[in-house]
């Protein structure tokens, strides 16, 4: 993969991204692929609606370590965990949204369970509001190593696609490159609005 447009792809992503408001007080992280055993990955600390080319950090999927020495983002095992467990992921986003936020925290099964919706389709190999989208929920955790450990032994036994939630924190969601990443991001960001809507109405 050419790591400098996709790079530029991810700049503009996390533009849009802070201009949304998705990843509001220097939250979320962002990374691109850069070949089989590195990835880019945002700075800890970053207003991600202002970043640049330099605020992302080289780390090593294997071992988590940034050869250069500076700080990435707090929640960089998720995102190599995501390199490790899909060949075939490109770019992984992370937000804080307040839909994804608070349907994580009501929803108190293991999944949210997404099924009647026409925009189900903006979801890789998805073809009918008919089928069900299961996405994958886990409690928070500090502890970054035990949490991937979790959705790693989660893994093993039920595919992921597309994302996950974690209670209470939001949305990690990944594409074969930027462009994909970005659409199943907006596209689940719209279904978790519906669904809420959908409970709070039932609700009255």
């Amino acid at each position: 993969m050419t790591v400098l447009p996709q790079l530029d792809q991810l700049v503009a992503a996390c533009h849009w991204i802070g201009a949304k408001g998705w990843a509001p007080a220097t939250g979320g992280n962002m990374s691109v692929r850069q070949d089989d055993n590195y990835c880019l990955l945002s700075e800890s600390g970053k207003d991600k609606g202002s970043l640049t080319r330099d605020d992302f950090i080289q780390v090593e999927i294997a071992s988590n370590r940034a050869p250069s020495g500076r700080k990435p983002s707090a929640e960089t095992g998720l995102h190599t965990l995501i390199y490790r467990l899909f060949p075939q992921a490109g770019a992984v986003l992370h937000t804080h949204t307040v839909n994804s936020t608070v349907l994580s925290r009501v929803e108190k099964g293991a999944a949210l369970v997404l099924q009647g919706y026409e925009m189900q389709k903006t979801l890789a190999g998805q073809q009918s509001h008919l089928d069900s989208v299961s996405i994958a929920l886990f409690d928070n955790d500090q502890d970054i190593d035990a949490l991937s450990q979790r959705i790693a032994q989660f893994a093993q036994q039920t595919p992921l696609r597309y994302g996950f939630l974690l209670r209470g924190h939001g949305l990690t969601c990944w594409g074969k490159d930027v462009n994909e990443a970005k659409r199943h991001l907006e596209g689940l960001e719209f279904l978790f609005l519906c669904e809420m809507q959908r409970r709070l109405l039932e609700a009255k």
